[in-house]
């Protein structure tokens, strides 16, 4: 029972915090719980962060597929100071993702925090949800800063 109440709320918290993707994920957990389909849980569990990442490069990747970012544009991206702050970024993204994925696998209890943080960004600072993962990257960046003053 407590599922299904934790599920309704994120629903609601989605909608009234502005954030469809949440109430969406919440509305699609809810119904394949509702309908006995939970023995699928362990494979979206398991390969859910894989399937969105892969959607989320494909539309990063259109524009180029599309033929819209031409060599030279590439080139003058990759070898200035934006271009070399992007890879340091996207460094920096990828290991903080790492820690905040090892984070969730330890302590799912965070996830609520997690986005109950990323609806009040959305709300109050006009934030983008870019997902739990960099959330909780930052989280745990956090956690260890917290630990070096222990």
């Amino acid at each position: 029972m407590w599922g299904e109440t934790a599920l309704i709320i994120l629903i609601i918290i989605g909608v009234i915090g502005r954030a469809p993707l949440v109430a969406t994920s919440a509305c699609i957990l809810l119904v394949i719980k509702l309908i006995y389909l939970t023995h699928y849980f362990p494979l979206i569990e398991r390969r859910g962060l894989e399937v969105g990442l892969l959607f989320l490069m494909l539309s990063v990747l259109t524009p180029l597929a599309k033929g819209k970012i031409s060599i030279i544009e590439l080139k003058d991206g990759l070898f200035s100071w934006p271009g070399f702050f992007a890879l340091i970024g996207g460094i920096l993204a990828t290991y903080l993702n790492d820690d905040g994925l090892n984070l969730l696998k330890k302590c799912p209890e965070l996830l609520i925090s997690l986005i109950i943080g990323s609806i009040i960004g959305i709300v109050f600072f006009g934030g983008i949800p870019v997902g739990p993962l960099m959330a909780a990257g930052l989280a745990a960046f956090f956690l260890k800063i917290l630990e070096l003053f222990r």
